[in-house]
């Protein structure tokens, strides 16, 4: 009798496509494995087989980022979380990431997949989450959706994890566009000591210019933004003749930018994760930019990738 074909590592797998792009949504996590232009990989994915490595196309909620100590304070009470980067002595990246998802609707070139956070130990507020992912023309299309399903006002942040590449270029050939005034300042454990302009600095990539040898796991802030609200990132290569950018709309006030070189093997420096956030690193203790969702409301935001600048 054959034994039957091993589950995926990240679950259930649904692709969808449209117009010469195609994206995969995993079940764990319900984020981002891969998404293509032409047959072009713009995300560093991985395998099916793969446990998902640094975080890659992660969704990052109730929090991004990491809480000093896994301990704030919120309404008057003190609250402790499991310290997911015990390393770092931190709370790290949320609690959705390696949860299963659910299929709430799918068709050929958009899959919505949902979860319900139940109240824990060091989170104790129910959450619903729901995101849209879909594809055509224009790109990769990610709409979230996050509401407070119980009695309470809940603290809340959100991002989600994505590695953009060039095929065939170094991450210190790519050339960088943030469109950002402000950058956070951290200390050895990676957690915010200040927040110190980036004009005239060799964090400043507001006018398009090479990663070189800069090595990267900051929080950028001060957007610029764009008619809309929204602002948006872009990696291309030297000679301009390739581009992949991410967006997204004006709840995401910070960008994440971190150059893989603290992972190990062949995913070292291999791309970049860029990641819009609600908030900075450690908010639930800081307050800034914290998102309070009031029973009953709703909080949305979107985001996506596009081929070129």
């Amino acid at each position: 009798m054959e034994s039957p074909d091993p589950r995926p590592f990240s679950g259930a797998q649904w692709t969808i496509s449209a117009a010469g792009h195609e994206a995969v949504i995993v079940e764990v996590g319900g984020g981002l494995r891969t998404y293509r232009h032409d047959g072009v990989d713009l995300v560093d994915g991985y395998q099916t087989d793969e446990v998902c490595p640094g975080c890659t196309g992660q969704v990052l909620a109730p929090w991004p980022n990491r809480i000093r100590d896994g301990r704030y304070p919120f309404n008057g009470r003190t609250h402790q979380l499991a310290l997911t980067e015990p390393e770092r002595h931190v709370a790290i990246h949320g609690l959705v990431n390696w949860v299963p998802w659910q299929l709430l609707e799918q068709s050929d070139d958009a899959v919505t997949v949902g979860y319900d956070l139940p109240p824990q130990p060091g989170y104790p507020w129910p959450l619903r989450l729901r995101s849209r992912w879909s594809v055509d023309a224009d790109g990769l299309r990610a709409e979230h959706e996050v509401t407070n399903i119980g009695g309470e006002l809940a603290p809340f942040g959100f991002s989600v994890h994505p590695y953009l590449q060039l095929p065939g270029v170094a991450v210190d050939d790519l050339v960088l566009r943030l469109p950002t005034r402000s950058r956070v300042v951290v200390d050895g454990r990676l957690l915010p000591v200040g927040v110190t302009p980036v004009a005239g600095t060799e964090y400043d990539w507001t006018s398009p210019r090479r990663i070189g040898a800069a090595v990267l796991d900051a929080c950028f802030g001060e957007v610029i933004r764009e008619a809309d609200g929204g602002s948006s990132v872009s990696l291309s290569a030297p000679d301009g003749a390739t581009a992949v950018s991410i967006w997204a709309d004006a709840e995401f006030g910070w960008w994440q930018v971190f150059t893989g070189d603290a992972l190990t093997g062949e995913r070292h420096r291999r791309s970049v994760a860029i990641e819009p956030m609600t908030c900075p690193p450690d908010a639930f203790r800081s307050g800034k930019d914290l998102l309070t969702l009031k029973p009953g409301t709703t909080w949305r935001g979107a985001w996506g990738i596009r081929p070129g600048a």
